[in-house]
This record gives C-alpha cells, structure tokens and sequence, in this order.
C-alpha cells in the first residue's frame, strides 16, 4: 500500500477479476498500477477485492456474492469510490451504483480525471474534455443523477461538474464543436511544426513515470515539470538542445499505459504527431520496475498504433540507481532464477544484444553516464543531418569529443 500523507485523500476500494488472459500474478501487478493512478487522481486505496470470473457478470461485472461483500465494506467504510480495473458497461457502471451507493468508475475513467487535472494549455484541456463527453455520453442516465448531489472527487472532474442538465442532444453538439475545435488547432499546431525549419526531431517517448521530464531538464537545462506521479507531464514540451555545436528539437510527450483508453489515442492525435513526425525516437524505460519488458511492449503497441515502431530508436534505461535485482540465497535449491534475479549487467548484455549498439544505461536523477548518452544521441542526430544536408558534414566532427 503506498503511504497516505494527507487527510483529504479520497476513501477508495479497487475490483480486479481473475479470467483466461490474467492470472493472480498479472491482476496483482494491475492493480498496483492501478493504485497508483487512484493515488495520483486525490484516493487512498483501503482495500482490494479480486474474483476469479471466466466471463464477467453482464449486469455487475461480478458475482452476486463478491458484490455483497464489497457493498458491506463500503457501508460501514464511509468508502467515496469503487474503481474496476477493466472497463464497465454503461449499464454495469449504473447498476453497480445503485447497489453501492457511491461513485463507480473502472480505469478508463480514472484515467481520464487524472488528464483532467493535469491538462495545463488550452489545448489540452479541449483535447481531454473532448475524450471525456464521449465517455460519458453513453452514461448520461445514471451518471446525472448522482451529479445532482454536486460532489467533487475523483471522477468528477471536467464538463460533468458544470453541466448537470445537459441532454445528449446537447453533448453531441458539443463534442462536434470540441472536435471541430480540435481540428482548426491541429492545423495551426501542424503550420508551426512546418516552421521549425529542417532541424532534426528527437522525440521522448515511453511508459508514464519513467523519467522522461527529467531526462529532458537534464538534456535541454529547462524546467519542465516532473513529478513521481503518473502522468505528470501531460502537455508536449519542445525545446532546442544542442549537443556540441549541433543543434535539434527535442519533445517531450506524454506517458503511455496499458489499456490506454481509446478516446484518448483519438483525442490526442495531435500530441502523438509529434511522435509520428520524430526523425528518432528516445524510447525511455524504468529499468528498476519489475515488469518493465512489458511496458515495453505496451509503448510499441502504441507506436505501432500511430505507425512509428519502425523509426530510428535508441532504447534509453533509466533509473539505474534504483535497480535492485531479486537475492537467491546460496543455500537455496527451491527458488528458480529469472529475469527477476538479472543483476544490471546481465540485463546489459541481453539488450546489447536484442538491439545492437542502441540501448543505454543511465540515471537521470543522479546524471550517471549521461556523457555516454550525449555521444549517442549526437552521432544519431548527426547521421540524420549529414544524410539530408550531405554538404554539412565538414561542420561537425563524427565523434562528440573531436570538439574538445
């Protein structure tokens, strides 16, 4: 359980079911994740629930049996939100309200109130409200009538809070505002991309909370906020660096997720062009998070998503100051090795030798070989510059320490 520091965190109960796809293991892991999100979001995780269901009941999403037991706990808790792991129906969502009395959301809305709270421009703020009426049109019915008693919290972020009595006429016409919105801005943000000139794009991307804002203060010297909560940086950031005396443009972008809601990749697509228009990408990976591998391939999903997975990528490890491999005692027959057991060396070599020469290994925070990543990027961004302007290429030394 993370520690709770403030009193005004928000009472909350997590659900996850165990079914062919995930096992406990698996469910574990998701939920941890998902209490995280509910910590980030204003909650304090109080208790979980898990059921083994090969298919989810189509009215509460789990058995008639585990749902009393969590109603009894939610009575006599004071409890102010049960969140699913999984996305609800909207009749699910409804009936589950009923029977419990309090907010319901499952991870697709939390999600969404997290980007809620951390839009900061304009933009992004149309962008996450767009993603959020289209979530909730299909539950106006049972999501108005506990809007009415105007509670705050989790969840009820955005257009919910102001426009309680809006029909689904009106939601339509608002999502096809928003998106036309949304459509003239993508125009004038793809106009000013067209204007940085042919400098080289190196765009960061990764899972959420793996260091990206700090790997870019540390790279560009500004001040972009980070924080060790998921989703801190959810507007893109993009500053010129210059490495030597070669300069590039360097984005920051937001976090990607398991089961990244669908609204959100559609919402976003602007955000995700600087992905897609990248001339390389800086994969970023937390090294030090037990099931990282799996981030992984939940980042490329995306990118393969928004047709980047095949782009020119140097896969950055990050936090290795934090890395701790799992000890095996010597006296110890039982315990099997795995991946779990690789000390930072082994990993090293097993990447080294997946991707060739395109993996680092750094910590950000602590600045550790941060000269060996600034000769990667370099020779990277200088093979792509030298290629597009051949004349150039007396301008700049191949190696990063010719200029000393």
């Amino acid at each position: 359980m993370l520690e709770q520091k403030s009193i005004n965190y928000e009472k909350t109960v997590l659900i996850g079911v165990i079914n062919k796809s995930q096992d406990a293991d698996k469910v574990d892991e998701y939920l941890d994740e998902l209490e995280f999100l509910t910590y980030t979001a204003g909650g304090e995780v109080t208790k979980r629930y898990v059921q083994k269901v090969d298919i989810p009941n189509p009215k509460t999403y789990i058995g008639s049996g585990k749902m009393e037991e969590v109603q009894r706990y939610v009575k006599e808790n004071d409890i102010g939100s049960v969140i699913f792991d999984d996305e609800l129906t909207p009749a699910q969502q409804n009936n589950i309200e009923k029977l419990l009395r309090c907010k319901i959301l499952d991870r697709t809305g939390l999600i969404l109130d997290i980007f809620a709270q951390r839009a900061q421009t304009s933009y992004a703020r149309t962008q996450v409200e767009l993603a959020q009426y289209e979530y909730l049109l299909p539950r106006l019915t049972g999501l108005w009538t506990h809007l009415e008693r105007q509670r705050g919290g989790i969840g009820m972020r955005g257009p919910g809070e102001t426009e309680i009595e809006t029909d689904r006429r009106i939601v339509r016409d608002r999502i096809a505002l928003l998106k036309k919105k949304l459509t003239k801005i993508d125009r004038q943000m793809e106009t000013q991309r067209g204007n940085r000139g042919a400098l080289v794009r190196v765009a960061l991307v990764g899972y959420t909370n793996v260091g990206k804002s700090t790997l870019m203060n540390v790279i560009s010297k500004s001040e972009v906020f980070a924080e060790n909560k998921l989703f801190a940086t959810l507007d893109t950031t993009v500053r010129k660096v210059v490495i030597g005396n070669l300069p590039f443009l360097l984005s920051d972008t937001v976090g990607f997720i398991r089961k990244l809601p669908t609204q959100l990749v559609e919402s976003f697509k602007s955000t995700l062009d600087e992905v897609r228009e990248a001339d390389l990408l800086l994969h970023v990976v937390d090294i030090s998070h037990p099931n990282f591998e799996e981030h992984i391939e939940s980042v490329n999903k995306i990118l393969d998503e928004i047709k980047s997975v095949t782009k020119p990528t140097v896969m950055v490890f990050n936090k290795i100051d934090q890395y701790r491999p799992e000890e095996i005692e010597e006296d110890d027959l039982v315990t099997e090795r795995t991946t779990a057991h690789f000390t930072l060396e082994e990993w090293k070599k097993t990447w080294f030798g997946k991707i060739g020469e395109d993996a680092l290994f750094i910590s950000a925070l602590n600045k550790e070989n941060l000269d060996e990543f600034r000769n990667k990027v370099y020779k990277k961004v200088r093979d792509i510059h030298v290629t597009r302007f051949p004349y150039n290429n007396f301008l700049y030394p191949e190696n990063l320490d010719e200029y000393s």
